[in-house]
């Protein structure tokens, strides 16, 4: 039951997003949900390894280098998923940081 809620929580993240920010396109409920199931499994299991990878230039950066991988991965799972698209790097970067904030707070509202 938890994976559901999870999965409805990155739903709406998504398409609060897609409202937010200009070139973080989705084009429909289907699409958003391939996406969030999508980022799910590669932030589960790809991103731990490439951070790991990237541990000793993450230390030197500040952690720089951790939040450019969050970003690669979500411009990564956007040329793979179809209905999902990012216009460039810039519009990756912006998304990354308001998909992670809007994602929090939903979480934090149904613990709670």
């Amino acid at each position: 039951m938890k994976l559901i809620v999870r999965l409805g929580i990155n739903v709406i993240a998504l398409l609060v997003v897609e409202y937010l920010v200009p070139g973080f396109v989705l084009t429909g409920y289907v699409a958003a949900i391939v996406a969030a199931i999508v980022i799910g499994v590669v932030n589960t299991f790809i991103r731990p390894i490439l951070q790991l990878i990237a541990l000793p230039v993450s230390i030197l950066s500040f952690g720089i280098s951790a939040f450019l991988i969050n970003v690669a991965l979500l411009w990564l799972t956007a040329r793979f998923v179809p209905g999902f698209e990012i216009s460039g790097f810039q519009t990756a970067v912006i998304a990354s940081i308001v998909l992670s904030l809007v994602s929090w707070f939903l979480h934090r509202l149904a613990s709670d």
